[in-house]
């Protein structure tokens, strides 16, 4: 049996360490966890890709098995909800 494939997209901070940590903790031995820290980048130019190629917008994120989870789908910061809330104003 082929293993799960976890991505994890961090930028490295306190909420997304978390989230990794709790990820390692859950994940079965069925499971393969790779993490990408998009500050710190990949030599590839993976890390990136993956991202832009899974469309997200906000971190942490989890894609398993190529997909991402319906989970991390939000779409980031929505410059006119921000407005709408006074921002600028």
């Amino acid at each position: 049996m082929a293993k799960r494939l976890i991505e994890v997209f961090t930028s490295g901070c306190y909420v997304c360490d978390n989230t990794v940590k709790q990820i390692k903790e859950l994940a079965c031995p069925n499971c393969e966890v790779v993490v990408y820290d998009l500050n710190k980048k990949c030599e590839t130019n993976e890390c990136e890709d993956k991202a832009k190629k899974y469309g997200i917008q906000s971190v942490p994120a989890v894609a398993i098995d190529g997909k991402l989870v319906d989970c991390c789908k939000n779409k980031g910061i929505d410059i006119e909800i921000l407005k709408a809330a006074g921002l600028g104003q």
